[in-house]
């Protein structure tokens, strides 16, 4: 890898981090219907934070918690069936990223992309990442986080 590449990575990795952290506090939160206050909390006392954009840790966190209805709805059209019949992971993959879509246009769409391949590959089933994928690139496609696509695709 160039030096550029590494570089661009490592100012990157704090937010990668943060996804992370992120997808795992959704997940205790949907797990559990705790507080999301209680889990913040929790996290940041339990869960090695080094690294980790804490900032945008909970920026992500509170963004779905406050929006994921109007985040599934969003994503509906897109999608072969209801987000509620995916599986766990696949719904926080979706709706973390759909977020970022929606609230983040300086991110661009295909680092949202990229990171929900990521998350989706580390904890996901087998085939979590291919859907996640197909889904989202509809989403930011139409929604114009990446360019629309060529005729007949």
């Amino acid at each position: 890898m160039n030096k550029r590449k590494t570089a661009d990575r490592n100012a990157w990795e704090p937010r990668s981090r943060a996804r992370r952290r992120a997808l795992q506090a959704l997940y205790q939160w949907r797990m559990t219907d705790q507080a999301i206050n209680d889990i913040l909390v929790q996290f940041r006392e339990t869960q090695d934070f080094k690294g980790v954009d804490d900032d945008y840790f909970e920026q992500l966190v509170r963004g779905v918690e406050r929006s994921s209805p109007e985040l599934a709805t969003q994503l509906d059209e897109f999608m072969d069936r209801e987000l509620a019949r995916c599986d766990l992971m696949e719904q926080l993959v979706l709706l973390i990223s759909a977020w970022q879509l929606r609230n983040e246009p300086e991110t661009p769409g295909a680092v949202v992309l990229d990171e929900a391949a990521d998350l989706a590959n580390r904890f996901g089933s087998a085939q979590t990442h291919s859907y996640v994928t197909a889904v989202l690139d509809r989403a930011a496609r139409a929604w114009g986080a990446l360019p629309a696509a060529p005729a007949g695709e």
